[in-house]
């Protein structure tokens, strides 16, 4: 942001819907400009996403049922942060439960809003390494259907570039993640 540059005056806020992943509210905020609107906003707890790497190489990525598309849609494994958890501590439980395996080493990749225009939820994205696939996985969550499979790099890489139905949080740690896959 520029030196001086004034920011919006929050005039009013409403919350609308209070729900267990995130919290939908209404802003009334006055610019710099002088000129006022509504704003609406999802507030999320942030999410963490493993970009899990087999030591043959192979990328884990879970095919899940998202019924806000109506579909189901390639991703790496990931879960919203739980109040008791720090990120880290959320993608080791959820690429347990999602995938069955369990990472021993662990790099974070980086942080990054994912749909600024209308949520303040941030992904911390990690590279997990050197796994072990564990002989009994935790239970997955009741309200999931996930399928896990294995891409190469080159694989993963063709099936964004022909339209697979790929979420945006995967495409961009898929992107942060190339040095580490580059070595392979």
């Amino acid at each position: 942001m520029p030196v001086g540059r004034e920011l919006p005056q929050l005039l009013k806020q409403r919350l609308f819907h209070k729900g267990r992943k995130f919290n939908f509210e209404v802003n009334r905020l006055r610019l710099p400009n002088k000129a006022e609107g509504e704003w609406e906003c999802i507030r999320h707890p942030g999410g963490a996403l493993a970009v899990p790497l087999t030591s043959d190489g192979k990328l884990i990525l879970v095919r899940q049922y998202r019924f806000a598309v109506q579909g189901r849609i390639l991703e790496f494994p990931a879960g919203t942060v739980e109040l008791s958890e720090n990120p880290l501590q959320t993608i080791q439980r959820e690429i347990a439960e999602e995938t069955g395996y369990f990472a021993h080493k662990w790099d974070k990749l980086g942080e990054f809003f994912l749909a600024p225009g209308y949520s303040d939820e941030i992904i911390y994205a990690f590279m997990a390494r050197d796994l072990e696939k564990l002989e009994t996985p935790p239970a997955q969550d009741g309200d999931e259907d996930i399928e896990v499979v294995f891409f190469t790099p080159e694989e993963l890489e063709t099936a964004i570039l022909e339209g697979q139905p790929v979420d945006a949080k995967s495409i961009s740690s898929f992107l942060l993640a190339r040095p580490f896959l580059k070595r392979i």
